[in-house]
């Protein structure tokens, strides 16, 4: 017997769970502290009112004989979900059929999967900065991983280069963990770009109901030529605050590979997963109603009433930064190393952020803070911050 020797490639400890173990030690040696946590990207506000309802109704109908639901007729998910979903993405005027869509239990679980559906002596390219995942789950597979440079010349939103070949890109905008979002100008150029290489775009649209600029699509599939060479991840955990409940979707266009990638992702999800429960879809359907997206809609410009705050105070003490437009994000040149500032920043103000070496080598001097607290906590932090920066 021999084990999966690529996993002796990856770090040791993943980044969040590093994070997690610094602040338990600090909290063991300062019990009193008061920790306001502006690091990993949990949501903090509860679930819509109408989300909660479709759910507890769903939760009904469960424990009653003539309503009650097994396995999912399709382990691509309901038809009211995906209905629901390509509703969703025609009302900011991108054209996704029903039966393109694959419902799952979260963008995070399609990303590690969809690894799946290549050969692994594929060429993979990422961007550094890299949400983790993107690039630990190639390395357990043994591919080849090659980085194209992210940086502050660029304000965190590259162009691909075109001496570099590859087969599979992976992009997230708005950005995890940067904050910064591809216009649709640098957008064509990698969905350009792709096609000329035969590659597939693995496209990280969690962030989309951030966007509140023009200019920045909300999907790859609002771009020209996207359909030949894309497939998008998207989920529910940051526009509805699904990441305790969990659901997501994959996109995969009939034009990709000719319909075969669709095909593929379709037979790997029946053989290695059994559907999203009743109960998550129904409440995914709601979250997508007409009132469902006005009341998530609340959340999310709470979120942005925070990272508005955070992006203006880095302003007003002349600090670069990312993010905070169109996005929860706000990566900031913390003019130190990382972890450093991490450990000072705990120390000295209680506060918790992720440092930006954890996500690629040019993450460090970087630092990352989230929105996701209430608005009265995140301006307390900031206070703080002021006061030792």
């Amino acid at each position: 017997m021999k084990l999966n020797a690529n996993y002796d490639n990856i770090q040791n400890s993943y980044l969040f769970v590093e994070i997690a173990n610094r602040v338990k030690k600090f909290t063991a040696q300062n019990p009193s502290a008061d920790i306001i946590k502006l690091g990993i990207g949990d949501v903090t506000r509860p679930l819509a009112p109408c989300v909660v309802e479709a759910g507890v109704k769903a939760v009904e109908e469960m424990g009653r004989a003539e309503t009650f639901r097994g396995y999912s007729p399709d382990s691509q998910g309901y038809d009211f979900l995906r209905d629901a979903i390509s509703r969703y993405y025609a009302a900011f005027n991108v054209k996704v059929a029903p039966h393109e869509i694959h419902v799952s239990d979260g963008a995070k679980s399609d990303c590690g999967n969809i690894v799946d559906m290549f050969g692994d002596d594929n060429v993979v390219l990422i961007p550094d900065p890299v949400y983790p995942v993107y690039l630990d789950s190639n390395v357990m597979s043994g591919r080849k991983v090659i980085f194209c440079d992210s940086t502050e010349g660029d304000d965190f939103a590259p162009l691909p280069d075109k001496n570099v070949k590859c087969d599979i890109i992976y992009l997230c905008s708005p950005n995890n963990p940067t904050g910064a979002a591809f216009s649709y100008e640098k957008l064509k150029a990698w969905v350009d770009y792709a096609n000329a290489n035969g590659a597939v775009i693995i496209f990280d649209a969690a962030y989309e109901a951030f966007v509140t600029e023009p200019d920045v699509p909300r999907s790859i599939f609002a771009v020209e030529g996207a359909r030949t060479c894309a497939v998008e991840l998207c989920s529910f955990s940051k526009t509805a605050g699904f990441t305790g409940t969990r659901c997501g979707y994959t996109v995969v266009p009939d034009e990709l590979c000719g319909g075969k990638f669709a095909k593929m992702w379709a037979r790997r999800q029946s053989t290695k997963y059994n559907g999203t429960s009743y109960i998550q879809q129904r409440m995914a359907e709601a979250a997508y109603s007409e009132e469902g997206i006005r009341q998530c809609r609340e959340n999310i410009q709470a979120y942005q009433k925070n990272a508005n705050l955070i992006s203006g105070v880095l302003e007003s003490m002349g600090i670069y930064h990312t993010g905070g437009k169109n996005s929860p994000y706000i990566w900031l040149k913390c003019g130190m190393p990382s972890w450093d500032f991490f450990d000072r920043l705990l120390e000295k103000a209680n506060v918790v952020g992720t440092p930006g070496s954890g996500f690629g080598k040019n993450g460090e001097g970087y630092f990352r803070l989230t929105a996701f607290n209430t608005y009265e906590k995140t301006a307390e932090a900031m206070e703080r911050f002021k006061k030792i920066f």
